[in-house]
C-alpha cells in the first residue's frame, strides 16, 4: 500500500510567503505522487497560529484543492505548540509526517531521501544543515554556540538540526505521551529513542516576509529549552555561591592577618566590587530559581496546549 504522508507547516503571519508556499508544496506534492512515493491521499497541513493577517483566507483559498487541508488555533500559541497541533490532528490520518517551517529555507528537494530512510526502517529522520555559510556571523556564532552550550548540560539533542523532520505514526504517537505544557521539541523527540537517522541540506534564503524568529525570540526560546531539560544551571550556581563563599573565607583570613600585623588598608574599590558582584550573582540565582518554579506552576495547572477553532479541507 503506498504511503500516506501528512506535511504538518505552522504558520504564523504568512500572507507575503504563503502563495510562494502552497505552489511548491503543491509540486512537490504531485512529483513524489507521480513517482509512487507517496499516496495520492497525502496531504499538506497548514496550521495558522492566531495569525493577524490574510494568512487564514489564503490557507481556506487552498483547502479547496483536496491535497491541502488548514487547521485555525482560536490564538497565538507559539510554534512549537502549533506543530503539536497540526500532529495531534495528522497523526490520525497519516503513515508518518513531516513537519516543515512555512518560509521553505529548508530545502524541501530532500524530501525523497526522508521518505527513502522511513522506507528502509527508519522511524525518525532529522534534517540536518550541512553548513551555516548562509549566516552572518553573529547568528552562526550564537547557533552552535547554543547547540554546544546544551550538549554541555547534556540535553539529547541533534547538532545543527531545528524543526524539519520526518517522524513516523507510531513516533509521534509516543510523543503525544509527553505530558510537558514547556515543549522543546528538539530535545523532546530524541528522547523517544527509536531508530533515528538524518539527512544533510543546504538551507535557502527566504523568498519573501520576515523571519519570526528575530534575535530576542531566538534567546527566548534557546533559555526555554535549557531550562525545560536540565538543572544543570541551578547546580552552576551552587557551584559559584560555593566558591563565593570560600574566597570570601580565605579574605577574611588575610584580613585579619593584615590586622594583625598594623598594615590593614581602608579597600573601598575592592569592597565596593564585592558587594556588586555578591548581590549580582544572588540575584541572577533568585532569576534562574523563579524561572524553574515558573515551569513548576505552568506544569501543575495542566492548561491545554492549544483550541483549534476551525478546520479547512475535505478530510
Amino acid at each position: 500500500m503506498p504511503l500516506r504522508v501528512y506535511f504538518v507547516i505552522p504558520c504564523f503571519n504568512e500572507e507575503e510567503m504563503l502563495p510562494f508556499t502552497i505552489q511548491k508544496m503543491g509540486e512537490k506534492l504531485q512529483s513524489l505522487i507521480e513517482k509512487e512515493l507517496i499516496s495520492d491521499k497525502s496531504k499538506v497541513v497548514f496550521v495558522d497560529d492566531g495569525s493577524r493577517d490574510r494568512t487564514w483566507d489564503l490557507i481556506k483559498a487552498a483547502a479547496e484543492d483536496k491535497r491541502f487541508l488548514g487547521v485555525k488555533l482560536s490564538r497565538n500559541c507559539g510554534h512549537q505548540n502549533a506543530l503539536m497541533a497540526g500532529m495531534s490532528y495528522a497523526v490520525k490520518f497519516a503513515d508518518c509526517i513531516i513537519t516543515l517551517d512555512a518560509d521553505l529555507q529548508d530545502d524541501i528537494n530532500v524530501i525523497d531521501e526522508f521518505i527513502q530512510k522511513y522506507k528502509e526502517g527508519y522511524e525518525i529522520v532529522y534534517g540536518v544543515r550541512s553548513s551555516r555559510k548562509t549566516d552572518t556571523f553573529f547568528k552562526r556564532f550564537t547557533a552552535e554556540g547554543f547547540y554546544k552550550l546544551m550538549k554541555a548540560f547534556g540535553v539529547e539533542i541533534v547538532f545543527n538540526h531545528a524543526d524539519y523532520r520526518l517522524m513516523s505514526k507510531r513516533a509521534v504517537q509516543y510523543l503525544l505521551q509527553f505530558e510537558e505544557r514547556n515543549l522543546f521539541l528538539r530535545g523532546m523527540i530524541p528522547l523517544i529513542g527509536l531508530k533515528s537517522t538524518v539527512v544533510y541540506y543546504e538551507r535557502l534564503e527566504r523568498v519573501a516576509g520576515k523571519t519570526k524568529y528575530p534575535l530576542k525570540k531566538m534567546l527566548s526560546f534557546a533559555f526555554e529549552g535549557i531550562t525545560s531539560f536540565s538543572v544543570k544551571p541551578i547546580k552552576y550556581i551552587t557551584t559559584a555561591g560555593f566558591l563565593m563563599f570560600l574566597l570570601s573565607f580565605l579574605i577574611l583570613i588575610y584580613a585579619i592577618v593584615q590586622k594583625l600585623r598594623g598594615q590593614a588598608v581602608t579597600g573601598w574599590t575592592s569592597l565596593t566590587i564585592s558587594i556588586w558582584f555578591i548581590g549580582g550573582l544572588q540575584l541572577v540565582a533568585l532569576g534562574l530559581i523563579g524561572e524553574y518554579i515558573g515551569k513548576i506552576y505552568k506544569e501543575v495547572k495542566r492548561r491545554p496546549l492549544y483550541f483549534i477553532e476551525e478546520i479547512a479541507g475535505d478530510e
